[in-house]
């Protein structure tokens, strides 16, 4: 069995997790804290009960979930990791944030430190995600599934009762509901849907009264 710890972090109230088991070893997924109390809550969770971080994780590069990426590398050495495809919006964070916000970010990010392979699995501990390609929101959009824990982490392309949006650079709706179709409803309907905002959910509940899984 793994643990999470969910944080709501940043202006948009961005879920990032930390995920861990009885090893000690930790995964971090979708790191958005940007206040300073925020980058200080995250690393007293990870030290005051041991834990070791091994795998950075981004579903996507959009910059509410990879805010605290430089925190995380300043005090763990770690280097996000991400699909290529969303490489033009995660390598430039400042950018991204001011023609959203409207305010500078003045923070340097570290390069990402590795993208994804087709099919590829991330192992930590006793466990392993699964990378599922859920391409939409974003071009480079994944969703991490733990089949031994019927968990998804869904980023931004399924919350409880919506999906992303699509009218960023890079975005498409059809490739949205190919995800939706061919990746998220294909798996056990039992799965706990942890998303990128709001709160969680699963895929039953979703099937059954996400109007965009109506017709699946």
């Amino acid at each position: 069995m793994f643990s999470i710890k969910t944080f709501a972090f940043n202006l948009l109230q961005e879920n990032t997790y930390v995920v861990s088991d009885d090893t000690l070893e930790c995964v971090i997924i979708d790191c958005g804290a940007y206040y300073d109390d925020e980058r200080k809550a995250i690393t007293e969770y990870i030290d005051s009960r041991g834990l070791k971080p091994v795998h950075l994780l981004a579903t996507h590069g959009h910059w509410d979930h990879n805010l605290g990426i430089d925190t995380i590398y300043q005090t763990y050495g770690l280097q996000v990791e991400a699909a290529k495809e969303d490489d033009f919006i995660i390598t430039d964070i400042p950018r991204n944030f001011q023609s959203i916000i409207g305010a500078p970010l003045r923070r340097e990010y570290p390069p990402v430190g590795r993208y994804f392979s087709p099919g590829e699995v991330i192992s930590f501990g006793n466990h392993s995600l699964q990378v599922l390609k859920t391409p939409g929101h974003s071009p480079g959009s994944v969703v991490f599934y733990c089949a031994e824990e019927h968990t998804a982490f869904t980023g931004d392309t399924l919350f409880r009762m919506s999906v992303g949006r699509t009218d960023f650079e890079g975005g498409s709706y059809t490739d949205l509901m190919a995800s939706l179709v061919h990746v998220l409803a294909k798996l056990p309907s039992d799965t706990v849907v942890l998303p990128g905002h709001g709160p969680q959910s699963t895929i039953d509940y979703e099937l059954h009264y996400n109007p965009y899984l109506q017709t699946f």
